[in-house]
Order: C-alpha cells, then sequence, then structure tokens
C-alpha cells in the first residue's frame, strides 16, 4: 500500500511550542514519514504509512499531548470552519467576562485597597477568571507535564497560578508573612489581568489567522452545493456530493457548472475568469468542455459529469493551496526548533530570576523575586515566535493564488527570490504551442488551371486533413475553416505517421505531407513553385506541401506563434538579475528564430527530455540556483530536478504534478510576479523574526530586573501580559500587509 499524505484539523493549538511538539512527536514515531504542523492554519499534514501504523494510533498520540486530531471522513472544511467559529465566539465571551471581573479587581487592588475585606473580594472575582475563563491554560499545561513537556501555556499557568495561590495564602493566612516581619501582599490583579490581556490577544489573534485563511475560504465558496441530475428519465436536485460519473446534468443561464465535464446539448457563454483570469466569456457548444464553479452567462446546458468531487480543478486547486500552507519552508523548521527549546529556557530564567531576587534583596526578597519571576514567564511567552513564518507564508500563498499562480509548498515561496537561472521550454511556454498557417503559396494559375480548382483544392486538402490527428493538420484545417471552406467526402484515406497522408477525392489522387513524403510518391513540382521551395526551406518554419496526382500544387507555410507575455517577461527577468535559456527538441533554424524573437541569449536546440534534465543538472553542479518552466510530460524529468518547477496551466497534468509552482494561465509573466511576491514574503518573514527576536531578547532580561540596580524600574507583570499580547496581534498585522503589496 503506498504511502498516504493527509491534512487534518487540529483542535487546541495556542502556540509555537505546541505545533513543534505534535510535529515532532509525529515525525520520530514509526510508520510516520513526515508532519508539518500549520500554527495560523490549526492544520497538520500527515505522511505515514498505513501498514506501519493506524490512523487511530496517530489520533492518540496528539491527544496524549494535550490537542484533538479530527481525523473523520465527513469532518468538512465547512464544519471546521464553523468550530472555529464557535470557538471564536466562546473566547470573546471569556475575553469579556476576564475583563469585566478585572478592572474592579485592579481598581480594588490599586485604589480601594483599604476597603474591609478587599483581599477577599478580590479572591472571589479572580476564581471565575482562572478557572472559567482560563481554564484551558492550566489544563493543556498539566496534560504537557504529564510526559515532561512545556508550551506557552506552561509559562501563563505558572505565573498566574503561582500569583493566586500566593496570594490566596497571603489572604487566608495573613500572620505568617507578618510573623517575619513581611507584609502579606497579593496579587490577584496580576493573575486576572494577565489573563484577560492573554485572552484579548488570542482573541485578535484567532480574528487575524482566519483572515490569512481567506484564500482558502474563498476557494471553497466557489463550488456549488447542489446540482440538476438527469436519472432514469426524471431530472432531481441533489447535494453536489451525490454526483456520479457519467451523470447528465442540466444548467440554467446565471447557475454555476456543479463539475468537470463535457457539453452534450445547447450553447452558452461561460464565465471562467474564477480558473483562467479573463472576464471575456468563452463560447461553448456540444463537444467541449466546461469547468466546476464557472458560471453558465446565457443559454441552457447539459452536460455529463466527468470529474466529480476531489477530481474537479477546483478541489486540485484547493488540496495545492491547504498542502503549500501546511508545509513548513526552511526558515520556519529553524524556528520550530528554537520554540521547543525556548519555554524550558524561559523557566530555568524565570527560576534563577527568583533566586537572585529572594538572596540579593533580604528584606523584600520574596515580593521582589516573585513579582520578578512571574514577570519573566508572561513576557516570554512565543507567540509572536510562532506566528511570525506561518502567518506571512498563509497571507504570501493565498495572495499568489490570487494572482493565478498555485504555489505547493512553502519552501518554494522562500526559494524564489534566490533563484538565479530561469531555464524556459519553448513549445507551449514561449510559444503558444498551437501551430498557425501563416501564409499559402500557390503554383501559378495557369500550371493547375482555373481559379475554381483552387476552390476544389481547398476542400479537398480541409476534407483530407480533417481526418488527421497532427497538430500541423489541424493548423491547415483551422485556416481553410477561416477561409470559409467546406469539406466533402474522400476514399481510401491512408496515413503514413510523422510524414502525411493520402486519399482520393473524385477522379484525382492528393498526397498532403513533407516534401520527402511528396517526393517518395512520386511527386515533382513545377518550375516556379520549386524556385520558390528554396528559399522556404532556409526560413524557420514548418512546411506542408500539396500534390494532386504527384504534381505539387500549394505549399502551406505553419509556425508556432510567440507566447504575448514571452518577451516582457524574458525582459522583466533579465533586469531582476536573471540568466534566461530556452530548450525545445525544434530544429536549430526554428530554436534560432524564437530565442532572437524573445530576446533569449542561451539556447539549445534538438535536445531530448533526458537532455533538458541533463542541461537543468549541468547548471545545478555549477552552482546556480535554478527553476525549470515547462508544459509538457517530457518536461516532467526537467521539472522535478531542478530547484523550482514551474509548470504552465495549459499543459499536462504529469508536468503540472511535477513541478510546485503552477502557473493558472499558462502566463511568462506571472514567474516575474512570483519572484517578487517571494521576496516580498521573505521579507516580511524576516521582519517579523527580528521583532519576534528583539521583543524576547529587551524584554526578558527588562522582566528579570536588570534596570532596577541603574532606575528603580521594575517591570509589573500585568504590563508583561500587555506587551505580550500586543507584539503577537503586531506580528499578524505586519504579516497581513503582504495583501497591499504591490507586486
Amino acid at each position: 500500500m503506498p504511502v498516504i499524505k493527509e491534512i487534518f484539523p487540529v483542535e487546541g493549538m495556542s502556540c509555537a511550542s505546541c505545533a513543534a511538539s505534535i510535529s515532532s512527536m509525529l515525525s520520530a514515531t514509526k510508520g510516520v514519514k513526515s508532519a508539518n504542523v500549520n500554527l495560523a492554519s490549526e492544520n497538520v499534514m500527515v505522511e505515514y504509512d498505513p501498514e506501519e501504523i493506524a490512523l487511530q494510533q496517530i489520533e492518540k498520540i496528539v491527544e496524549t499531548l494535550g490537542f484533538k486530531l479530527i481525523t473523520a471522513k465527513d469532518y468538512t472544511r465547512e464544519m471546521q470552519q464553523d468550530a472555529q467559529t464557535r470557538r471564536l465566539h466562546k473566547l470573546l465571551y471569556k475575553t469579556i467576562l476576564a475583563v469585566g471581573l478585572s478592572i474592579p479587581i485592579v481598581l480594588i487592588a490599586m485604589v480601594f485597597h483599604t476597603i474591609p475585606n478587599a483581599n477577599r473580594i478580590m479572591l472571589g472575582l479572580t476564581l471565575p477568571v482562572l478557572l472559567w475563563c482560563g481554564n484551558e491554560f492550566f489544563i493543556i499545561a498539566a496534560k504537557r507535564a504529564r510526559y515532561l513537556s512545556s508550551n506557552m501555556d506552561t509559562l501563563i499557568a505558572l505565573g498566574t497560578g503561582i500569583a493566586f495561590l500566593y496570594s490566596t495564602f497571603n489572604t487566608i493566612f495573613p500572620a505568617y508573612m507578618c510573623s517575619y516581619g513581611l507584609e502579606p501582599h497579593v496579587y490577584f490583579e496580576t493573575s486576572a489581568a494577565i489573563i484577560s490581556f492573554i485572552l484579548m490577544g488570542r482573541y485578535f489573534e484567532e480574528r487575524a489567522k482566519r483572515r490569512t485563511s481567506d484564500a482558502i475560504r474563498k476557494l471553497m465558496n466557489l463550488g456549488v452545493k447542489t446540482a440538476r441530475v438527469i436519472r432514469n428519465g426524471e431530472e432531481k436536485e441533489m447535494l453536489i456530493s451525490k454526483i456520479r460519473k457519467g451523470d447528465i446534468l442540466v444548467i440554467r443561464p446565471g447557475e454555476k457548472i456543479p463539475a468537470d465535464g463535457k457539453v452534450i446539448e445547447g450553447t452558452s457563454f461561460i464565465d471562467e475568469s474564477m480558473i483562467t483570469g479573463e472576464f471575456v466569456p468563452v463560447l461553448k457548444v456540444t463537444g467541449d468542455t466546461v469547468i466546476g464553479a464557472t458560471i453558465n452567462q446565457e443559454g441552457g446546458l447539459m452536460m455529463v459529469a466527468e470529474k466529480v468531487g476531489d477530481e474537479t480543478l477546483l478541489a486540485q486547486i484547493i488540496r495545492l493551496v491547504q498542502e503549500a500552507q501546511g508545509s513548513r519552508a526552511p526558515i520556519q523548521k529553524q524556528v520550530d526548533k528554537i520554540a521547543s527549546i525556548f519555554v524550558p529556557v524561559v523557566i530555568v530564567i524565570a527560576l534563577l530570576t527568583f533566586i537572585t531576587w529572594f538572596f540579593i534583596h533580604p528584606a523584600n526578597g520574596m515580593p521582589f523575586a516573585f513579582m520578578n519571576a512571574i514577570a519573566v514567564l508572561v513576557i516570554a511567552c512565543p507567540c509572536a515566535l510562532g506566528l511570525a513564518t506561518p502567518t506571512a507564508l498563509i497571507v504570501g500563498l493565498g495572495k499568489a493564488a490570487e494572482h493565478g499562480i498555485l504555489i505547493r509548498d512553502a519552501q518554494s515561496l522562500e526559494t524564489a527570490c534566490k533563484l538565479e537561472v530561469i531555464v524556459l521550454d519553448k513549445t507551449g511556454t514561449i510559444t503558444n504551442g498551437k501551430p498557425e498557417v501563416t501564409e499559402v503559396f500557390w503554383e501559378k494559375d495557369d500550371k493547375i488551371g482555373m481559379m475554381e480548382s483552387k476552390d476544389l483544392i481547398n476542400t479537398a486538402i480541409l476534407s483530407i486533413e480533417s481526418r488527421s490527428e497532427h497538430p500541423i493538420a489541424h493548423a491547415v484545417v483551422n485556416y481553410l475553416k477561416k477561409e470559409d471552406v467546406r469539406p466533402s467526402g474522400i476514399v481510401g484515406f491512408e496515413s503514413s505517421s510523422g510524414k502525411g497522408v493520402t486519399a482520393f477525392v473524385g477522379k484525382d489522387v492528393y498526397h498532403i505531407g513533407s516534401k520527402t513524403y511528396i517526393l517518395e510518391n512520386g511527386g515533382s513540382f513545377f518550375s516556379s513553385l520549386s524556385e520558390k521551395d528554396q528559399l522556404l526551406r532556409s526560413q524557420p518554419h514548418s512546411l506542408v506541401y500539396v500534390s494532386r496526382n504527384r504534381e505539387v500544387v500549394a505549399v502551406f507555410m505553419v509556425t508556432d506563434t510567440l507566447n504575448p507575455s514571452a518577451v516582457n517577461a524574458v525582459s522583466a527577468l533579465k533586469r531582476m538579475g536573471m540568466d534566461v535559456h530556452m530548450l525545445t527538441g525544434d530544429t536549430v533554424a526554428m530554436a534560432s528564430h524564437i530565442a532572437m524573437q524573445a530576446g533569449i541569449i542561451h539556447y539549445k536546440a534538438e535536445i531530448s527530455p533526458s537532455g533538458k534534465s541533463d542541461y537543468v543538472r549541468q547548471l545545478k553542479e555549477e552552482g546556480k540556483l535554478v527553476a525549470m518552466v515547462g508544459d509538457g510530460i517530457n518536461d516532467s524529468p526537467a521539472l522535478a530536478l531542478a530547484d523550482i518547477g514551474i509548470a504552465m496551466g495549459n499543459g499536462t497534468d504529469i508536468a503540472m504534478e511535477s513541478a510546485p509552482i503552477t502557473l493558472i494561465k499558462g502566463d511568462l509573466g506571472k514567474i516575474v510576479t512570483a519572484i517578487n511576491l517571494s521576496r516580498e514574503t521573505v521579507k516580511t518573514i524576516r521582519q517579523n523574526l527580528f521583532w519576534a527576536f528583539f521583543y524576547n531578547i529587551i524584554s526578558i532580561p527588562v522582566a528579570a530586573g536588570i534596570l532596577y540596580p541603574f532606575t528603580g524600574f521594575l517591570l509589573n507583570p500585568m504590563i508583561a501580559g500587555a506587551a505580550m499580547a500586543f507584539s503577537s496581534v503586531s506580528v499578524v498585522t505586519n504579516s497581513l500587509r503582504l495583501k497591499r503589496a504591490r507586486i
């Protein structure tokens, strides 16, 4: 059984060390090949071998850490969103209650502490803040302690719990501290305010994280919920999940296409802008393919469903974005390692702070030691550190999807800004991959007869070439159809693969194909067309020869036109400092012609698929970071070998599977967009990490009291909690700035 890769929602994560612990625990489990946890999207992407480990075992491992892994097959994205919404509302209620109770606690502690039973009133008000509003901190910390692990909740639980217990003891037994000549201080306001500030921070973080996943939600909302299906001769409306391959679907004007398939009846214009980005509707007639979630504009259609459920293009796009958001960039892996050891280090620092203050301040060592240790525990919570990378990546990946760029993994988004060489396949990448007839050369009329004969010959050519599957034959057919030529009947059609075709039209025998094929079948040239042929063969075009009764009467010049975006894209890539190369299996003359048109200096012609991968390998061995751009099956080895493979969206499925980046519209200009987006995303990540590390480097010593000997300043734990929450919100907000970045 092959290795399975799935994405599961995870409930209960609150910080980077939560994500790191789940990832490290699962990755160390036999049978699990990889486990990437994304804190911002609250998902884990697990790659596992079902023969070595069951899904239920993976679920239990996550539960032992204090989290819940959702593995139910019927648990949809909508259900996850509903659960997140309920959790957000519950968090809001807890935050409001915590703040509402904390205000009188702080007022009593700061202003009205002399009123009768002030401490006992604060104790009564603080209890619901800790036992209900902040209960999750203590529950998760206790579960983690069972396995000798810790996370951000451990810091919060230790800080607020110790403050509460110490204050409760002094409230019930004030004489004990008085017997040592110390005043029985209480810190109920510290516990309540810290819980309140952290809950406020988490609420705003949750709201911000939901905004970073807008791209997924928008993609999910593009799909339809129901469809009209004809079964047993009866039209029924049913849920989209009930649609099967081969079902006949009815689409009315203004409705969305329910699934990927083919039109079997009707004519209409379809708005495909959600896939192609083009807002000009596309005419669809019988036999044309249609894509699920695109919009039927005018006429009614009947279609047969060919791809349903997870097979549709929209589902594949959603899965690609989800997998990309679930992957981790190399920089994030380094951050995860730091986060996994950060909490134990902070606990040690807090203990050292307590011991130091207890001994250097004999008179009031306990209060000072207590306050500073709590401040260290609270202010060091690694929320900002954990959110620095994933939030920026999710926004970046979502923005890429909005621009028609699908990025499978975060590593590619991070690496794109470092590229040095862009290798482009020619056909279907630099060119449109659709040959077109650019000119037709005829023998003189006196050689082939009156002008009416040209019409008869065109009719015969269209009739014969319509039977051929060769792309160049299609180009000839399309050209003649534009000339309003109509086909007629033929007899004895015979095709010689890669050379040409032979058929009888009326009493005339026609040979259509290469010059070699014509000559092999006894064909000959009149003098005028023979002279023209010498000039044509020196130019970078494909030539199709037509002989009637073994006399060449016409030559069609066929060429593959340049992709409209190619010239500007190549020019922009050069300005960015990239070396642009072109590879093709076409002739040297054609390669030289296209390279010159596109402005490319480095190119190699008549190259095989293995030669393309060898070319990429050689560039990599020279120490260069290489991206390969292609569209065909023959490009897939090079796409997989390159540091980054970029597939054209109008190419083959195999090419897109081989490449971590897909340009949906096949627009080369999107390569420039992807690189610019990579630069902006990496810059945002670095900004986030700088402020997260800077915040901890500065704040932890201040919380420990390093400024006290010089300024007499000590950081109140309540202010520390507010600062910690602000740092997390600022990191997420900075990531959201990417949405407005100009790329």
